[in-house]
């Protein structure tokens, strides 16, 4: 019993609130209420700074947590894409990229359990740099439509570096996994 109540620690029911937030946000979209998403995306946001603040400072990090940290993250940006291009606010072939990166990523762990040669893979600095830019982006794309400002530059720089970050980040991890598979070491 123990063990389990050290899991429902603050950064976790923070993490759960953040999911909790998810269909919250696809509705305000969907709705075109732009304000209400951009708060609850950005309260999104700040609320991932501060889990992961609090687990580490206050030595409140558990297993758990481990494993619904990244779930928030990629429900939170999954949803968010799907649903602003679904609206139009950014590239279909963008929302693509980034999805399918996801399900690659998840599709190459679940078939090393399967062959009974379990990899695990670490974030890489590039994929923790794509998280940064998809938030970003989609920050930025919400912020002008809800406040009603150009910022075409921004968005499509943001897009851009969102591709390449993808398309690097997709490179890396198979080259981790094909390594893996093959018995062979990693660079160091």
């Amino acid at each position: 019993m123990v063990g389990r109540g050290a899991d429902l620690s603050i950064p976790n029911l923070i993490t759960l609130a953040r999911i909790l937030l998810v269909p919250v946000m696809v509705w305000a979209i969907a709705a075109g209420e732009m304000k209400i998403a951009f708060v609850l995306f950005l309260l999104a946001g700040l609320s991932d700074l501060v889990d992961g603040f609090l687990a580490k400072r206050f030595n409140m990090a558990t297993e758990l947590g481990a494993f619904l940290d990244p779930l928030a993250d990629k429900a939170l940006i999954v949803s968010i894409y799907v649903t602003l291009g679904i609206a139009g606010a950014i590239p279909r072939w963008l929302v693509i990229l980034v999805v399918s990166r996801d399900i690659m990523i998840v599709g190459a762990v679940i078939l090393s359990w399967l062959m009974d040669n379990p990899v695990a893979l670490k974030p890489l600095t590039v994929s923790k740099l794509n998280t940064v830019a998809q938030i970003l982006l989609a920050l930025a794309v919400l912020a002008s439509l809800a406040f009603a400002f150009e910022a075409w530059w921004m968005i499509q720089g943001l897009t851009a570096l969102v591709a390449i970050l993808t398309l690097v980040s997709v490179a890396l991890y198979l080259r981790q996994w094909v390594r893996h598979m093959n018995g062979t070491k990693a660079d160091p």
